[in-house]
């Protein structure tokens, strides 16, 4: 079976972010098309995939050789190469994208510094340069273009075949859970009837979890913040009696509440509370 897919591969240069987002009509599209490290490069490896590139191409890709050599390579010993498409950036922003001649129609991609987009079996080529404009007007993280990107590439006709799984992978040096690894995203959408919008819901959830608050989304608890809180806080059964000031007491509760929901990163103790868990904490009362 064909990953009838498309994907974009690509490079922040001020985060030092590396990722790969994909959307594909077949299922788990992520256990096979990303491939990512940190510091290294990211590859998309896609068509009649030989997934053997993954590994093979990032290799290459730390023994210094960039993205276009890495493909003269891969596609050299591969009698199947014409069936194959790929696409790589590495961490110098240096890109390349490349489909085979048997890949099923419409097939192609774009690489620019800093990205590379391609997709098979596709709606047009516009799904391509309509991926590529929406990653390069789109602000914010890496991982939010990335999203942009592939549901630009979805609004202009997508996979011909339809739409089942989705998976966003970014990689930074020791920019895993607690530091320990480069595994800075990694979400997936095995099987779903919109896939792309249910990555970026897990996106979200992700950024709730795991992103320090911005300083834009810093809420300072005066007087009339302090006693919403304490509220929400009694109605969430997280402080036992009543307050109608932000104390001591109300700060642990709080402290407590946020562990308990694994909001611990954005545990503060500065007299101010982000936009986001105080959201979170209004829904859970709902």
């Amino acid at each position: 079976m064909r990953l009838s897919t498309f994907s974009i591969v690509a490079f922040d240069p001020h985060a030092n972010e590396l990722g790969v987002a994909v959307q594909s009509k077949f299922l788990g599209v992520g256990a096979a098309v990303p491939w990512v490290i940190g510091g290294v490069g990211a590859i998309a490896t896609q068509a009649w995939a030989n997934t053997t590139y993954g590994p093979r191409g990032l290799r290459l890709l730390e023994e210094g050789h960039d993205p276009k050599q890495v493909i003269e390579s891969l596609i050299a010993s591969d009698e199947h190469a014409d069936q194959r498409q790929v696409g790589i950036v590495d961490s110098k922003g240096r890109s390349a994208t490349y489909t085979g001649g048997n890949c099923m129609d419409w097939a192609g991609g774009i690489a620019q510094p800093n990205f590379a987009a391609q997709g098979n079996i596709l709606a047009g080529e516009p799904v391509v340069k309509e991926m590529a404009a929406a990653f390069g007007s789109t602000s914010g993280c890496l991982a939010d273009r990335l999203v942009a990107a592939l549901r630009a590439g979805q609004a202009a006709g997508g996979d011909r075949r339809g739409q089942q799984s989705a998976a966003l992978y970014i990689a930074k040096p020791a920019g895993g859970y607690g530091g320990f690894n480069d595994r800075y995203i990694d979400l997936r959408v095995d099987d779903h009837t919109q896939p792309i919008e249910e990555l970026a819901r897990l996106l979200k959830l992700h950024k709730l979890y795991f992103f320090k608050a911005e300083a834009a989304d810093l809420i300072p608890i005066d007087a009339a913040a302090g006693k919403e809180i304490c509220e929400l806080l009694e109605r969430a059964g997280a402080l036992s009696s009543a307050h109608t000031q932000f104390d001591a007491e109300a700060q642990s509760a709080l402290t407590t509440f946020m562990h308990r929901e694994n909001l611990e990163d954005r545990v503060r103790d500065d007299g101010h509370i982000d936009r986001q868990t105080l959201e979170y904490l209004r829904e859970f009362v709902e």
